[in-house]
């Protein structure tokens, strides 16, 4: 079944790039993944359904390419310049990513919170999606794990954490104002302390 599960977020998303969340159909989305809808409507329990499993595909998507950035090489500077690079990137090619990143739902895009009292019991006890402030809280939660140093004292964990959410921050002003080519590594070397680098 799980199979079927990725082929109907796939069917799903790709639909989403052609019209918006409220045109698109379960028939469809079924018949693009080659499952009959009964199967779409086991595995997700209706439309709010499948938009809840598609958004927390995207974050965990997201998330995943944090945390490849903060394991790639190089220092402290490349890592944070890799993760605001990727958070630029993801945002820039998925509308779900820059609308979890920065809160702004258009009316194309699914609102996977819409009216949690029609959400089916087994469906209930999935954890929340996470706000915005939240995503941000768990990127520069993961990059002050991924980067601080063994033993590190109180203070420098501060100020890395301090870091990483400017980092983090400046990327998602880049979402609303794209730098020029290159751009986003030069912001990140202007705000990160010279410690940190």
């Amino acid at each position: 079944m799980a199979a079927a599960r990725e082929l109907l977020l796939d069917a799903a998303f790709m639909a989403l790039d052609r019209r918006p969340w409220p045109a698109v159909r379960m028939v469809e989305v079924a018949a693009a993944a080659g499952v009959s809808r009964q199967t779409l409507y086991n595995e997700f329990g209706g439309k709010d359904g499948l938009a809840r499993a598609l958004v927390r595909r995207e974050t965990e998507g997201y998330l995943a390419g944090v945390e490849r950035a903060l394991a790639g090489t190089g220092g402290t500077w490349e890592r944070l310049t890799a993760t605001a690079e990727w958070t630029t990137a993801a945002a820039r090619d998925n509308a779900l990513v820059r609308a979890l990143l920065t809160g702004c739902w258009s009316e194309r895009l699914p609102r996977p919170w819409r009216d949690p009292v029609r959400v089916p019991a087994p469906r209930r006890a999935e954890r929340p999606l996470p706000t915005p402030p939240e995503l941000v809280r768990m990127v520069c939660d993961r990059a002050v794990s991924a980067l601080a140093a063994p033993g590190a004292g109180d203070a420098a964990t501060a100020e890395l954490a301090r870091s990483c959410e400017l980092v983090v921050r400046l990327a998602l002003s880049c979402v609303a104002a794209p730098p020029a080519e290159g751009g986003v590594a030069e912001l990140v070397r202007a705000v990160v302390p010279h410690p940190a680098r």
